[in-house]
């Protein structure tokens, strides 16, 4: 049986600030980023911030209570180890139902575990822009 994947807090400014250096999604009601360390450590490093921004202290406590058991639900099966989170609540985290809450953290930890150029490899390409001669002439 494998060990469980240990979960180790972000509590120092310049891991929040590394972690910022990183890739970003943002769904609905969280913003997560994500920093790939690359030390050979196996553990996840977590960290939560809201800012002044979506409310007083209470409210700001209560998102980050919201986020912290959202990240404990998902980051076991989702999270990449050997990498930092730092969740961000928005303005809706708080009001936001639960079920859709997980549902954000989810399909965010998801696109977050997919290296940037492969997404959207099942999309297809935009059409490329039109030249200066394929335009009538006013």
């Amino acid at each position: 049986m494998s060990d469980p994947l240990q979960i180790k807090r972000l509590l120092r400014r310049p891991q929040f600030l590394a972690a910022a250096k990183g890739v970003s999604e943002a769904r609905g009601g969280v913003v997560i980023q994500r920093l790939e360390r690359g030390d050979g450590s196996p553990h996840i490093g977590l960290g939560f911030t809201a800012t002044r921004k979506i409310g007083g202290a209470v409210v700001r406590n209560r998102a980050k209570r919201r986020l912290r058991e959202a990240a404990r639900a998902m980051l076991p099966q989702h999270g990449v180890p050997g990498s930092d989170y730092v969740f961000i609540a928005r303005m809706g985290t708080t009001e936001r139902a639960w079920d859709r809450l997980l549902d954000d953290v989810k399909s965010t930890l998801t696109r977050l575990a997919t290296p940037r150029n492969d997404r959207g490899a099942d999309r297809p390409s935009p059409a490329p822009a039109p030249s200066g001669q394929d335009r009538p002439n006013p």
